[in-house]
């Protein structure tokens, strides 16, 4: 995925301590076989995919929880009867473990980078709970620190102090831990459930504290009206007015934005999260993708929260998105595998600020990297790995993954989580976290 995404078969990456130092075609001659005797780890990659490591750049680890609850809702509907019953109902245990788990499937479908919009502060614990989970996982991962002061649902509401406030202690607490694979942003929820004062103050916040901003923007018509009822602007009108909209902006979604709105994000040079698979689910509209890729837009993938995917499997995303935009536009030629591939990898890396070191597999880059077996009878014979790698190959496929070097999955397996015992202790807690909400959501009963 270097700037001429170059196909190496056959082809070798070779890496010292946490970054790549090179990569290219392997000769058949025998001159780089002192590589092979010098190294301390060597995987034969013989029949797989060398790729780098995908950026999940939205989604809502807490929800893990969550999915499969109850399907076939709107948003909002979604939202009051599954999301804020259960996000108010966990404990502090709950979020650690949702997290992980939630980490450990991110790893095992590609990502080694995500990035995490985490609104729910009930306990003092949650956030910690959160990043410790990354930390423990080995994954690379960023915390939007998300939250809201007005509307929404009024138990999740924070004083706008105590979210600025709350912020600096994560900083100060996680920024660059995990030799490196921690980072904090700020992550006002959305602009329905946001005074202007507080946005406002966000952005003089992350500017001053240079963080990125991640915010759910244009996801449904009805927050279009909200913002136009309340402010006279639309909703990317809005977070421009107060200043929110610039480079390190990711707008989350963007599903309803006009001329006039993509012409003010190419011009800011803001990045665009697309989350084909949530927007199909809530059944939120179809994002102008091919459209912002041609006003130079950057474009990135979530998979957003498995609320509303209902799993985080980033490969599976990638052939969401071509179809989902084929489709829509009626013509079949819109976003080639490749293209696609860029928006998980490289789009990624840049909206994460991070193009520099992360998203492609080129010398000095950071050593996170992903093998995906392609001998499966689902996907082989291959004629073009990009072709395979969207249009046939899922989360199950990912054979090993490195991140900062380290092999954090291997032979399909995490090696840093015991996953059936992660499994068993997530389960106990839905099971009691059902039977508590059952009583007054009908939802959560479940009828075997």
């Amino acid at each position: 995925m270097d700037g001429e995404c170059k196909v190496w078969k056959p082809g070798y990456v070779y890496i010292e301590h946490d970054v790549i130092k090179e990569v290219g075609a392997w000769p058949q001659d025998g001159s780089k076989d002192d590589l092979l005797a010098d190294a301390g780890w060597v995987h034969n990659a013989e029949g797989k995919a060398v790729i780098p490591g995908l950026v999940n750049t939205h989604t809502h680890l807490f929800q893990t929880f969550m999915r499969g609850v109850s399907d076939d809702m709107p948003l909002a509907q979604w939202l009051r009867q599954i999301i804020w019953p259960s996000c108010l109902a966990m404990e502090e245990e709950d979020f650690y473990l949702a997290a992980l788990i939630g980490c450990v499937e991110n790893l095992k479908s590609g990502a080694t980078y995500i990035m995490d919009h985490h609104y729910v502060h009930t306990h003092p614990e949650n956030d910690n709970g959160v990043l410790r989970a990354m930390a423990e996982s080995g994954i690379r991962g960023c915390m939007a620190r998300g939250g809201v002061d007005l509307s929404y649902e009024p138990r999740l509401r924070e004083a706008e102090p105590d979210i600025f406030t709350n912020t600096d202690k994560l900083l100060d607490a996680w920024q660059g831990a995990a030799s490196g694979r921690i980072e904090i942003a700020m992550g006002p929820l959305n602009l329905y459930g946001c005074s202007r004062g507080f946005l406002e103050n966000a952005a003089k916040y992350s500017e001053r504290r240079q963080l990125i901003s991640h915010v759910h923007v244009a996801e449904t018509s009805e927050q279009i009206e909200n913002t136009m009822s309340r402010f006279g602007l639309r909703n990317l009108e809005l977070l421009d007015a107060v200043g929110l909209l610039g480079p390190r902006t990711q707008v989350v979604h963007g599903v309803w934005l006009d001329d006039g709105e993509l012409e003010a994000i190419a011009k800011a040079r803001a990045s665009v999260v697309h989350c084909p698979v949530s927007n199909m689910y809530l059944a939120s509209g179809v994002a102008r993708v091919p459209e912002m890729l041609k006003r130079g837009i950057n474009v990135a993938l979530g998979t957003d929260g498995p609320g509303s995917n209902n799993c985080q499997d980033n490969l599976e995303v990638l052939k969401f998105t071509a179809c989902l935009h084929k489709v829509n536009g009626l013509d079949s030629t819109l976003l080639p595998p490749m293209e696609v591939l860029q928006m998980a990898t490289v789009n990624g890396a840049k909206a994460m600020g991070r193009e520099h070191d992360l998203g492609s597999l080129e010398p000095g880059k950071k050593a996170d990297v992903v093998i995906v077996d392609m001998m499966k009878a689902h996907i082989s014979p291959v004629h073009r790995a990009s072709s395979a790698l969207v249009y046939n190959a899922n989360g199950n496929d990912v054979d090993t993954v490195l991140v900062n070097g380290q092999v954090v999955v291997e032979n399909g397996a995490c090696t840093f989580v015991d996953e059936q015992e992660l499994i068993r202790r997530a389960q106990a807690r839905v099971d009691r976290l059902r039977q508590k909400l059952s009583p007054e959501y009908p939802v959560f009963r479940i009828v075997e």
